[in-house]
Parts: C-alpha cells; structure tokens; sequence
C-alpha cells in the first residue's frame, strides 16, 4: 500500500501522537519552547494532509479505509468524501492561526495545553472521518474531554463556575446520545452510515416509529452540540468565558453538530422526518441569536451570540433538504466559522487595550492601535452582516436563491435579511462603542498587541476574504459536494461494496430486539 492509501486515518493519528509527545516532554517552562515547535509542525503537517485529503476529494473519489481490513459494516471504516475532506481543512484553517495566537502567551496560563489542544484536534478529525455513528461518539467524547479542560484554562471563578455547568449539560447529552444510537441499532442492525441509509427505509411498522424516536433524540443531542435553540443558552456564557484561543477554537465545535445532523437527519433519514422540525428551529436560532447580540453587554458575549445565529443560519439551509440549499449552507458555514473565530481573538486584542473596561461595552480611553483593530471589526462585521462583496454576502444570496419557491421562502428570506440588519446595528454600536465612545480619564493600555497576535487574527479573517477572491470554485466544490450527499447509492457501493446487495432484501428485526 501506498502513503496515499494510509492518507485517511493521518488526521487523527498525527494529533494522537503528537499529544503523547507532548506529555511526555513536560510542561514546565525550560521545555515550553520545545512543546510549542512540535505542537505547530504538527498543526501544520495536519493542514498538509487535510489539503491533500481535499484535493483527492475534489475529483470525486470517495475514499474507504478500514481499519484491520474488515468489511463494511462489521468493521471500523473511515470514509472521505467532499464533506468530511472539506470540514478537515476548515478545522486545520482554524487550528493554525488559533495555536499560533496561544502561543503568544496564553499557553503558559495552564498546564498541558498544547497536549489538549492535540487531542481536541483528533477528536475533530475523527468526528468528520468517521464512517458510523458509534464512532460518531466515541470522537464526540474525546473532543468533548479536551474541551472540558480547555474550558477552564487559565482558571478563575467565572471559568470554574461556567465550566461545571458545561460538564454537566455534555453529560446527560452523551447519555441520550447512547440511548438514541442503542435503539438505532435495536432496529436497523447496523451503525454505518451507508448501511443505515438503505436499512432505515426498509424497517417498518411499529419498529419504524421506534427508529424515527431515536433518530429524534439524537436530533436533540446533535441540536445542544450545534446550539440550537432551546438547546442553545449553554453556549453564551460558556464561549464568552474561555480564554480568546479556546473560544476561537470552539467555534468549529457547534459544527460538529451541524454536520452529525447534515449526515444522520439529512443523508440517512432525510427530509420527511424531520424538516417540519429544523427548519422552524433553524429560523428561530437566528432570530434569538441576533436579539442576543443586541443584548450584550460585553464583546466576547456579542460574538458568542452571533456564533449561535450563525449556526441557525446554515441549519435552516439544512432544513430546506436540497442541494442549492445545501451548497449555500456549506459556503456560508466556511465563512462564520472562520470569522467568529476571528472575532474571538480580535475581542482579547480590544480588551487588552482598554484599561478597566476590558471587554464591557461601555466608554473608556482610546485603545492604543484604534486605527487597525477598528478595521479588522469593520471587516468582521460587514462580512457578519453579509454585506457585498464579501463571503457572508454570496453565502447568504445562494440560501435565498435556493429558497424560492420553497413554502417557507418568505419566512427564510425575512429572517435571514432582518438577522443580517440587526447583526449589522449590533456590531456598529459595539464599534461605536470601543473606538469612538472615549473617556480619557480613564486609564488604557500604552502599547499595543504584538505582530504574532495580531498576524494571527489577521490570517482568519484574511482567510474569510479568500472566500470571496475564490468564491466560483468554492461555490463549486460545495455544489458538488452537496450532491454527492445525496447520492446514497453511490455512496454505498463505495462503502459497502457488494455487500450492499443484501440490503436489497427485507431486513428483519432480531428476535432480541422484538
């Protein structure tokens, strides 16, 4: 076998053993310098693999690596398609400009920091590569366990106090994530993804109903992951409270829940289960988001806020259940993602600089780099908002390109144009606020933030503005990832192979189960 051929499984062994590495090298600060070289080749190496993974994908090959070669569905496989390939590379996007910041300083503010954030990438990584849904947990704990840590990196009563309420939320979600994966297996008897998309329409009868109600519970689970309402007040407090680096990564965590519902509800079990519920849901996450936002009082809380509009934006693409709407949703995805986690960084960058105010909203001396911080809001925000000719714009015309003659269009359309308006007063009244609102009495910071935080924030959103430079092969490549999702057949065969021939035949429930 080839490197090539070993290519799916990198991304999650590489943070594995890099974490290991950095365990044992120590955290003390003689070897602080060590921890961090290894910890960026290793982020670094990791956006080599997820490019490459990208560029296999583009051509349309759907790659199957089964670990200790047993056959689909009874073995362990991970699967690369355009969706998990895309989601690998958005994770490295984030990951090496956040890790870069961290090191800068904040790293030093905890133990083992570089480990953790090794071990969230790998539960990242194996989330999205994952090819069944019991996996689908296991990669959800492990990045779950390294969240809990990070959570609370740097200490402080807030921290300890949010955290604990984390803890426990993601703990009686893991227990409904079992139970709903348990009746899945109850009554398809399989947890591959490819397998349960041609098993579940087969199953009827009273067995039917009880796999829609454990497709519903994890509907609920993967919905508190993503954030979306009512499952969404955990996320505020919670992002607005971690250090700037860990709120920067957890913004791509509420994806991980966007994409388990993308490929359990939207793939497996499709739209006539659970469109009548996601896409109201899905509308009414944005509005709670942005009148949040409104409501802030400091600027870590404000982008925690729009996190979880922007999360109700590209789950109300999902709910449309179809490829434009889709497409739309993975392009606008690409952008919030990378912008939130700019506005995180930019956030600590802004508080550092305003004296006793911090972060609060409220007046205070002038920041010590008004000019440069003051553009990089003014970016975030117009892109936030979705004004042309930026990303959040072109991702925000496709959903309502995609919506006509849908018979929501006119909710979706009034929704997405108010949030976008509302976000657009929320951010200017925060800039208005932190860069014009001056008290000079009040004692600020003399100097500014260094080259290295602040050519990290630039690289998100720099990144962000790539989206528009190259939006028509973007839009491409989600376009054509949309429909391959939807090609459940061809996605079968490459999975299963000719064992997906047996699914052709009834499937009866074990007696076990009965």
């Amino acid at each position: 076998m080839s490197f090539s051929d070993h290519l799916p499984i990198l991304p999650v062994l590489l943070p594995a053993f890099t974490a290991i590495l950095l365990l044992l090298i120590g955290d003390d600060d003689a070897r602080r310098p060590w921890a961090r070289r290894l910890a960026m080749a290793s982020v670094l190496l990791g956006a080599v693999f997820a490019f490459r993974l990208v560029e296999q994908a583009a051509t349309g090959t759907l790659t199957v690596y089964r670990l200790g070669d047993w056959p689909a569905p009874f073995g362990i496989v991970l699967v690369i398609d355009r969706l998990s390939a895309l989601m690998l590379m958005l994770t490295s996007c984030v990951a090496v400009p956040v890790l870069w910041y961290a090191c800068g300083g904040w790293d030093a503010h905890g133990r083992y920091f570089h480990a953790l954030f090794q071990f969230q990438l790998m539960g990242l990584a194996g989330a999205f590569a994952t090819g069944d849904i019991f996996n689908l947990f296991v990669f959800f704990e492990v990045l779950l366990i390294a969240s809990y840590v990070l959570m609370t990196h740097g200490l402080g009563r807030q921290r300890l106090s949010v955290g604990l309420q984390y803890v426990v939320l993601n703990l009686v979600a893991s227990a409904l994530f079992l139970i709903g994966v348990s009746l899945l297996y109850a009554f398809a008897g399989t947890l591959n993804f490819a397998d349960l998309a041609l098993r579940v329409p087969q199953v009827t009868g009273p067995e039917a109903s009880l796999l829609k109600a454990g497709a519903l519970i994890l509907l609920v689970v993967f919905g508190f992951k993503a954030a979306m309402v009512p499952l969404a007040m955990w996320l505020p407090a919670t992002y607005a409270a971690s250090c700037a680096p860990v709120a920067a990564l957890f913004a791509i965590m509420t994806k991980v829940g966007v994409y388990a519902i993308l490929r359990v509800h939207g793939v497996v079990f499709g739209a006539d289960l659970v469109q009548p519920i996601l896409l109201p849901l899905a509308l009414a996450t944005c509005v709670v988001g942005v009148l949040g936002a409104l409501a802030a009082h400091t600027l870590p809380r404000l982008v925690a806020w729009l996190t979880v509009a922007s999360v109700g934006t590209v789950l109300a693409a999902v709910g449309l259940f179809d490829a434009a709407a889709w497409s739309a949703g993975l392009y606008y995805l690409l952008n919030s993602t990378l912008v939130v986690a700019g506005l995180f960084l930019l956030s600590e960058l802004v508080a550092a600089q305003r004296g006793p105010m911090a972060d609060r909203l409220e007046p205070c001396s002038p920041v010590a780099q008004p000019a440069l911080l003051g553009l990089m809001l003014l970016l975030a925000a117009a892109s936030t908002a979705g004004l042309p000719p930026l990303p959040g714009f072109i991702g925000k015309l496709m959903l309502l390109e995609a919506s006509l003659g849908h018979p929501a269009a006119v909710a979706v359309w009034s929704v997405v144009l108010g949030v976008g308006f509302l976000t657009l007063v929320g951010l200017a009244r925060a800039g208005s606020v932190l860069f014009w609102s001056v008290r000079p009495e009040v004692q600020g910071s003399a100097s500014g933030a260094s080259p290295q935080l602040l050519g990290a924030t630039l690289a998100l959103l720099g990144m962000s503005v790539l989206l528009s430079v190259f939006a028509a092969p973007v839009q491409r490549y989600t376009q054509a990832a949309a429909v391959q999702l939807l090609d459940r057949a061809a996605y079968a065969e490459a999975v299963l192979g000719d064992a997906a021939a047996r699914t052709t035949r009834p499937y009866r429930i074990p007696q076990e189960a009965q």
